[in-house]
């Protein structure tokens, strides 16, 4: 799973918050293929959503998806 090498020096809580957005985010994208390059952009797009102060999961899934998503 990409998001877990970008995670650093994050708190288990903090952790466990972003992988479930990114899960939510894969699946509204309809990614399933976890080495699939585009998953690694979904996965700094919700650490980006959450250092900008969104922290609800379910949220930063859907601006991930809204923003990544086709328009």
């Amino acid at each position: 799973m990409p998001i877990n090498g970008l995670l650093g020096n994050a708190s288990s809580a903090d952790a466990k918050r972003l992988r479930q957005a990114f899960v939510a985010a894969l699946k509204s994208l309809h990614l399933v293929d976890r080495n699939d390059p585009i998953c690694e952009i979904v996965a700094r797009k919700v650490i980006e959503i959450d250092a900008a102060g969104t922290h609800d999961p379910d949220e930063i899934a859907k601006t991930a998806a809204r923003e990544l998503g086709p328009n």
